[in-house]
């Protein structure tokens, strides 16, 4: 997992291996006769997180699949919650705000997006939070006020406080998954939250023949790729995957059956399900577990058990090792819709923003000390008399995510939006040689260069009105421009402003 994150020892993962076979806590047992009436779930919500457009929600027409098989390791496929799931905890308007700190007496929660450890403050903490009891301690919390998912790694209650090792947050009405400038959104590795593409409480008994988006899927490391870590939708990987990883799978390949695969015989109505909803939306690999050669995960707490009270059906394990001996990965597909049946694209965006305002910065004048907001995706300075001045020349906000990062040759668009009057300014070099500088830009305005080869970014950051808080965060994405003016801007290396 990420951030040197363990995966376990043989011995803790005979635990694991017991969570995969049995119901967790407090589960139910899967009853197929309890069927609901199905009613609509809007997007964007606690029943349904993310985007009609998002990948979880959308799915492949026609896909067309890979030729590797997913080999077999330890123990048998799984499908279910328990140690190493997670759940989904709703906040409620009267819950109180609650403190995270770090893990073994350290202050500061681990931030990638921010890079930054520091203490996280929540406004509202539900009072029936539960980290999953793995090793990982993943809780995923949903505020409804702000459409934020909260996600956490290692979460756990020392003498009284709440501590974890890893937070990241992703916006509800966004994909589900990181973008190159706030490219963690959530405790996988991955970087997508826990709670996403779970098997949710509320789907099992519905009715419906399927669960109405991508699941969520490990693999163990004789599948996971060393020379491709992830691709997109993927932001991030295990931090060791190029030392670890013997197989050819990507973090962030979406997994399907083939629409030949016979599930009309699956008697187990929630095994047939799933394998239905692998035929129809598949399953992203967020993660790696160790000696699983699939595990696909299911809300703690949900009414959900494939094996029954012994704890152990040799049909339904057979059954899970005949899927993974099919599954495959979508290499490619000639369309996708949506969540509401519209096309939408199932590749890498052409135009997506790659500039983050994270930092650091350093102080050239003035008094404030400004700080990056990772909810706000912005520099913010504090209310001073004085103007204050910033700098950051390490690129450090600037995208390293394979799919995301600039082309060498393209326009790119940089475009300014702050409040209270305060400015950015990029410079934009080539070596020791500044091809490109914006000037002092204010919000709404924008600029267009050609990006470089070898290129590294300044961004300077200039305080608003005195004595008032102000902010400013910038996008940087690619735009189409006619040779000529293509030509015309990469002549132009100052705007003046």
């Amino acid at each position: 997992m990420f951030f040197g994150k363990s995966t376990g020892t043989s011995g803790q993962h005979l635990a694991k291996l017991v969570g995969w076979s049995m119901l967790g806590a407090g589960a139910l047992a899967f009853n197929a006769g309890a069927q609901t009436t199905t009613t609509a779930t809007t997007f964007e919500s606690y029943q349904k997180p993310f985007s009609a457009t998002s990948p979880w929600n959308s799915r492949p027409i026609n896909p067309v699949l890979g030729t590797y098989q997913i080999p077999t390791s330890s123990y048998f496929p799984a499908v279910q919650g328990g140690a190493w799931s997670t759940g989904l905890f709703l906040s409620k308007t009267t819950d109180t705000p609650m403190t995270v700190y770090g893990l073994n007496g350290v202050s500061g929660v681990n931030n990638p997006d921010t890079t930054v450890a520091a203490p996280v403050t929540l406004p509202r903490w539900p009072k029936d939070t539960l980290p999953a009891t793995g090793s990982d301690g993943h809780a995923d919390i949903y505020d409804p006020v702000t459409g934020i998912v909260h996600s956490f790694w290692q979460l756990k209650q020392v003498n009284g406080k709440w501590v974890a090792a890893l937070y990241a947050w992703s916006p509800s009405k966004g994909t589900g998954w990181g973008n190159p400038a706030h490219y963690y959104h959530g405790a996988r590795a991955t970087g997508v939250p826990a709670a996403a593409g779970l098997i949710r409480a509320h789907e099992i008994n519905d009715g419906l023949a399927t669960y109405q988006h991508a699941l969520a899927m490990s693999l163990t490391y004789n599948a996971l790729s060393a020379t491709t870590p992830y691709i997109y939708p993927a932001t991030s990987s295990d931090g060791d995957a190029t030392k670890t990883n013997s197989g050819q799978i990507p973090q962030g390949a979406l997994m399907m059956l083939p629409a030949s695969y016979d599930t009309s015989k699956i008697s187990n109505l929630a095994l047939r399900k799933v394998a239905d909803t692998l035929k129809t939306y598949g399953a992203y690999v967020v993660d790696r577990n160790v000696g699983t050669p699939f595990a696909i995960y299911v809300e703690n707490g949900a009414p959900f058990n494939l094996h029954g009270s012994s704890g152990w059906n040799n049909a339904v394990a057979a059954e899970l090792d005949r899927i993974r001996a099919n599954l495959r990965q979508v290499v490619s597909a000639p369309s996708w819709v949506d969540g509401n049946g519209r096309a939408v694209s199932g590749t890498a965006p052409a135009s997506v923003n790659s500039l983050s305002m994270r930092g650091p910065w350093t102080r050239s004048s003035g008094t404030s000390t400004p700080y990056f907001d990772s909810w706000a995706q912005a520099l913010v300075f504090p209310a001073s008399p004085t103007t204050t001045v910033v700098s950051n020349a390490n690129s450090t906000g600037l995208s390293k995510i394979t799919w995301g990062k600039p082309v060498v040759g393209s326009t790119q668009k940089f475009s300014v939006i702050a409040t209270g009057g305060a400015r950015l300014k990029i410079q934009v070099y080539s070596g020791g040689t500044m091809k490109f500088q914006s000037g002092n830009m204010a919000n709404g305005e924008s600029a267009r260069f050609v990006w470089p080869s070898g290129a590294w970014i300044i961004l300077t950051g200039i305080s608003g009105t005195a004595n008032a808080v102000s902010t400013v965060r910038a996008e940087m994405a690619a735009v189409t421009e006619t040779d000529a003016t293509k030509a015309a801007l990469a002549t132009a290396t100052v705007v003046k402003k």
